[in-house]
Parts: C-alpha cells; sequence; structure tokens
C-alpha cells in the first residue's frame, strides 16, 4: 500500500475496460459511505441501509443523473476489512469515467495496481497465496490456468503450508523443551520419537510441494484448439495451415479421437495448433471416451478456431457448440469450405455474435489462409499480456520456498541424528518454519509484495 494513500479512501474502475453491460466503480475506506451517499440523489441517499445491504436510485455524476445499483459492505466484514461500496452502473465508458472523477472530486483518491487486495492482505482479510490467487485469476488465458488460481484461492496450498508448519513449531518446541531435562527425566522427549516426527514433517512439505507442482500451469506455447461438428472441416484446416498431411482426412465423420497437435508459427506468433475430436453429445463407447479427451483440450485452450461448415451449416447446433466451450477462452469463428458451390457467403449474425472475430476460407484452395494466420496471431498477441506468467512466477517462488524449507528440515534431522546440540537442532527448524511463513506472506520482504502487487490491475 503506498505511503500516499495509507488510511485514505481509494476508488476504482473495477470492470474490465471498455462498453459493456454495466461499469462497476469500488471505494473503500473510512469515508467511502460518505462520498457516495453525498454523491446520491437525495431520494436514494435517504434509503441507506443501516448494515450491508443494496439499494437502487440514481447517482448524480456532477452533470446529470445515472441509474445506479449500490451495494454497501460495512467493515469489517468486508474484502478489505474496510467499509467498501460498488456502483454498478450503465456501461458506457464516458459515464463510468464520470462517474469515478466524481467520487475523487468527494474525497477519494486513486486506487494503485492491486491495493483492493493488498488492504485486504494487510488487514488479515486473506494471506499472501490467496491474494496471489486474484492475480492468477485475473491473468489467467485458459479454462485450466483459471481452475489452477482458483483451488489456489480456495486454500489447497494455504492449509497444506499450515499443517507443515504446524508439526515444525511443535517439533521445535520439543526440542527447546528437552533442553531442560536429562535423558532420565519425564520431560526428555527421545530422539526417537523426534526422529519419527521429523518423518511426518517432512512428509507434509512435500505434500506441499507435490500439490503446486501438480498445479502449476505448463509451460510451453499457447494451444489454439480446433473445436467444432465432425466432418466440418478440422483436420483439412490443421493440414492446410501445416502444410503436410498431420491429421487423417476422410469423408466420414468422426475419425479424429486422440487428437492431434503440430507446432506452428502462423504470421510470427509461434503456437501449438491442435484438432480435437468433433463436438458430439450424443457420442458413447470409444467415441464417448473421445468426447472426454476433447474436454480436456479445450480447458488447456489459449483460443478456439470454431470451425463451421459453409455448406451446411446448423446455426442451432453451432450455437449449442458455443456454449460447451470455457467463457474465458477467445472464439474465432472459421467459416470453412468455401470452395463448395452451394457454400454461403458468410455466417450468420446468431454465430458470429459468439466470436471475436471471424474468417472465411477453403482448405482446398487457400483462399482465405493467410488472413486466419493473421488473426490468429492477432488474438494471440492482444490475449498474451500476463498469460501464464504470473502464475509460473508464483508457482515458482512457492515451491522454491518448500524446497528451502525442506533442506532446513533435512539439515535439522542431520544435526539431531549426530547429536548436535537440541537448541541448534530447534534453530534449524525455525528457519524451516520462516520458509513456510514466506509463502503465506507473514515473513515476505516488502520490496517481494510491492513486486508482486504491482502486477495486478488497477481496480483488483
Amino acid at each position: 500500500m503506498g505511503a500516499a494513500t495509507e488510511g485514505r479512501t481509494i476508488a476504482a474502475l473495477s470492470s474490465p475496460p471498455g462498453p459493456g453491460d454495466r461499469a462497476v466503480i469500488r471505494l473503500s475506506g473510512p469515508e467511502a459511505f460518505g462520498i457516495v451517499r453525498t454523491a446520491l440523489v437525495s431520494e436514494t441517499a435517504a434509503r441507506w441501509p443501516a448494515g450491508r445491504g443494496l439499494l437502487r436510485g440514481f447517482f448524480g455524476d456532477g452533470h446529470g443523473e445515472q441509474p445506479v445499483m449500490v451495494l454497501v459492505m460495512p467493515g469489517p466484514r468486508s474484502f478489505t476489512r474496510e467499509d467498501v461500496v460498488e456502483l454498478h452502473l450503465p456501461g458506457a465508458p464516458p459515464l463510468a469515467q464520470r462517474a469515478l472523477s466524481r467520487v475523487l472530486e468527494l474525497g477519494a483518491v486513486p486506487a494503485g495496481p492491486g491495493e483492493f487486495t493488498r488492504r485486504a492482505f494487510q488487514s488479515g482479510r486473506i494471506d499472501l497465496t490467496r491474494a496471489e490467487a486474484v492475480l492468477e485469476m485475473v491473468s489467467a488465458g485458459s479454462e485450466a490456468e483459471r481452475r489452477a488460481a482458483a483451488e489456489l484461492q480456495s486454500g489447497g496450498l494455504a492449509t497444506r503450508v499450515d499443517a507443515a508448519r504446524e508439526l515444525l513449531e511443535e517439533l521445535a518446541a520439543l526440542c527447546e523443551a528437552s533442553l531442560d531435562f536429562d535423558e532420565s527425566d519425564t520431560g526428555h522427549v527421545p530422539a526417537a520419537e523426534l526422529l519419527e516426527r521429523f518423518t511426518q514433517a517432512g512428509a507434509r512439505v512435500a505434500e506441499a510441494l507435490s500439490w503446486e507442482e501438480r498445479r502449476a500451469p505448463a509451460r510451453g506455447l499457447p494451444r489454439v484448439v480446433l473445436c467444432g461438428a465432425p466432418n466440418a472441416g478440422k483436420s483439412s484446416l490443421l493440414n492446410a495451415l501445416a502444410g503436410a498431411a498431420h491429421a487423417l482426412v476422410t469423408p466420414a465423420a468422426g475419425t479424429t479421437r486422440d487428437g492431434v497437435e503440430v507446432e506452428l508459427a502462423l504470421a510470427g506468433s509461434r503456437c501449438v495448433l491442435l484438432d480435437a475430436p468433433g463436438l458430439d453429445p450424443r457420442a458413447s463407447g470409444v467415441d464417448r471416451s473421445a468426447q472426454e479427451r476433447a474436454r480436456e483440450l479445450r480447458e488447456a485452450a489459449h483460443l478456439f478456431l470454431w470451425v463451421v461448415d459453409a455448406a451446411r451449416p446448423d446455426v442451432e447446433v453451432a450455437a449449442d457448440e458455443v456454449l460447451d466451450l470455457p467463457a474465458s477462452v477467445p472464439i474465432l469463428l472459421v467459416w470453412t469450405k468455401g470452395d463448395r458451390d452451394d457454400a454461403r457467403p458468410g455466417p450468420p449474425r446468431e454465430l458470429v455474435g459468439h466470436a471475436r472475430a471471424s474468417v472465411g476460407v477453403s482448405a482446398l484452395t487457400g483462399a482465405g489462409l493467410d488472413e486466419l494466420r493473421r488473426a490468429v496471431s492477432r488474438l494471440l498477441s492482444e490475449d498474451a499480456g500476463e498469460r501464464g506468467s504470473a502464475a509460473r512466477e508464483l508457482a515458482a517462488r512457492h515451491a522454491r520456498a518448500l524446497r528451502d524449507a525442506a533442506l532446513e528440515l533435512e539439515r535439522a534431522r542431520v544435526a539431531l541424528g549426530e547429536e548436535a546440540p537440541l537448541d541448534l537442532v530447534a534453530e534449524a527448524l525455525r528457519s524451516a518454519t520462516r520458509e513456510l511463513d514466506r509463502i503465506r506472506g507473514e515473513t515476505t520482504p516488502e520490496d517481494v509484495l510491492d513486486r508482486v502487487f504491482a502486477r495486478f490491475c488497477i481496480g483488483k
């Protein structure tokens, strides 16, 4: 938290930039309620709830009135443990900017990147792993990355670290207590019992490390997945883009069952292009297994090439296909088989509305393929940003601290086996505990926290 805003009421636009159904402005701090009530028209302000609540009415932005829904969340039962207000307003950017300017005129200060989440962390509402999960969530480039962030946010790592830490604390306390007793005294803990507890603590640290390594997103190129109905032309399109026959192409539907992947450079952007089995909710037997494999490929996708047959488009079926795709992943509609005499000239509006862009192509003649390559490159570049890099960096930080904790624990175990003084054993255990505390943010240096929160979006 910047020194300039500490103790002040912060405000920011918390919804994505650009037009949308609604814009969300968030305020947090001691003056949040007063600032918003001042800006509301009197009839709306008069209905301000006594505690947590919601009200609808009108917001005076200094130039006019906007319809508003106000969410009132008094501290400490809020994300930041401060008084928090959210204004849900019309999604036109000029109106949202005017409303934000108004709350700043009334005394709020602009929030810095990640400042809402940092206040939640510093107030003890969340630990550092859950704060980092927010960053992972907003920078996720695929459904798999989003799910990994959700696992971190739900406390999957924190609970495992806590379990290991509890054992380390207990071990250190036993070692220190034994310093005051001889082997014949009842307060003395035998070395065999301590070694058994070392094994238990080591297993807990190893479990946390294994969990984080499984959760961490895979390194590598962005994955572009071909999807669409069986026999829509996905395999032919993959072969045409790759310039070689990587996928089997036959008139029969459903010939792709295991998925085919090719590493390509498309207009300067390198990616892995995958031909997944066609979407078929009626599949059974071995074809049903292929559908499960297709689902796994789709969840790891960073971009979908949604292939629709221009000669035989079934708009209703195609629209259902989109509903089966992860909503967080952009879609490029590929209107294929454009060389056919019975091909329609372009996709209907009902389909175009589901995609970021659409391109008409013919895998047979090559028409439209260069435009498709450029569109893929552009969409991958637009969505690259922090894709996966934040998650990988944070996972590496967690893994490094867990490995360091394991090393300190092993150093303590060896010292105990060599009958070193128990105070030295206890100090090594304390060092292992400090490594775990770095993960939760309890002993994390301020400059590390600054680097983590600087990568957040403003408004988060």
